[in-house]
């Protein structure tokens, strides 16, 4: 049986969870005196997801994608394209879809600057871009992180490749490199 913990008047209860959020907090925080730490960070708080088949039945994206190929799936009975992949048609619930290979060139449609504030795990690269692509030659508009030139020197419209890379954990992901 365990005690019942009651905040007092102008406290906080915290749980076991709250406190390891907090020590990856600080972990990730080189600016709070803790020294960086090799703890992996709460689930909850990694923004890439898991891969392995084990994982999700959608592994077979980031092996495409180990392969420097961007895709997503289709139905073969309605044609519905999906973004992100599925691994069931939304509109006519067949898990039999079909992977295909989406442009691995666009241009951009809108960006931002992260200058502060960013996610857990991601505060070395402050400042960074984020934005909006036109795949070209598809109805596509992905968001993604736009490498290659300073956010202040991005432009709307300006072109962008896809670009697989690797995570520190062996995992892999997407984003696009500027091209002009």
């Amino acid at each position: 049986m365990s005690a019942e913990v009651k905040p007092r008047r102008g406290s906080v209860a915290t749980t076991s969870r709250d406190a390891a959020v907090g020590r990856a907090a600080e972990a990730a925080h080189p600016s709070s005196g803790a020294a960086p730490s090799k703890e992996k960070r709460p689930f909850l708080l990694d923004f890439f997801p898991l891969e392995g088949p084990d994982q999700t039945r959608l592994s077979r994206f980031y092996e495409r994608l180990r392969e420097g190929r961007l895709s997503t799936t289709r139905c073969p009975h309605d044609g519905e394209r999906h973004w992100p992949p599925r691994t069931a048609c939304p509109k006519c619930h067949s898990e039999e879809l079909e992977w295909f290979d989406l442009p691995e060139t666009g241009t951009i449609y809108a960006f931002s600057a992260v200058l502060g504030g960013a996610p857990l795990g991601l505060e070395e690269g402050v400042p960074f871009a984020v934005g909006l692509v036109d795949l070209d030659g598809d109805a596509l508009r992905l968001f993604g992180r736009i490498e290659g030139k300073p956010w202040t020197e991005l432009t709307i419209g300006g072109h962008v490749r896809v670009e697989p890379f690797d995570l520190a954990d062996g995992r892999v992901f997407y984003r696009f490199r500027t091209v002009d």
